[in-house]
């Protein structure tokens, strides 16, 4: 593997802005990229709603965390953090829980088709209240994305054995 693929890890932001808290993946991730802490290795990408054109994205290589909207009934603003298996799982099963799930299955069997699933993957989901017209996240939501960073920092952290 090559070594500056290991080193990298690619934080991605998925999700309709204008779609009110479906949009939390790209709100997440504009905090995150501009926080002067982030460690030069760490690439956040505001990923919106590009689906197929994200592959060159990911085809960079490193480590991949998304970071989305999903419905897994539990308390608006809730997080949960999906590793590779787990992901992969519930897509199976047919459980649809992100209006992005569809294109998010057909991304990570593109990954595997082309060798570019990365030793560390995963999908940080925030339980959406609000998912219609709107720029402006449901207060719960808003709530949830400094610790959404949080979550994110704490696992890119993890990752790294830090």
């Amino acid at each position: 593997m090559n070594t500056a693929r290991a080193e990298t890890v690619l934080v991605l932001g998925l999700g309709n802005t204008l779609l009110s808290d479906d949009g939390v993946g790209v709100h997440v991730a504009r905090r995150l990229g501009s926080d002067a802490a982030m460690p030069p290795w760490v690439r956040v990408v505001d990923g919106g709603t590009m689906g197929f054109r994200l592959t060159s994205v990911l085809g960079d290589g490193g480590d991949v965390l998304m970071i989305d909207a999903a419905d897994f009934a539990a308390a608006p603003g809730s997080l949960r953090l999906m590793g590779a298996q787990a992901l992969a799982a519930h897509i199976a099963g047919g459980k649809r829980t992100s209006a992005h799930e569809a294109g998010l299955a057909d991304l990570l069997s593109l990954m595997r088709l082309e060798g570019w699933l990365p030793r560390h993957l995963a999908v940080l989901a925030i339980q959406p209240l609000v998912v219609d017209w709107g720029e402006a996240l449901s207060e719960e939501v808003a709530n949830a994305v400094g610790p959404a960073c949080e979550m994110a920092k704490a696992t890119i952290a993890a990752w790294r054995g830090a």
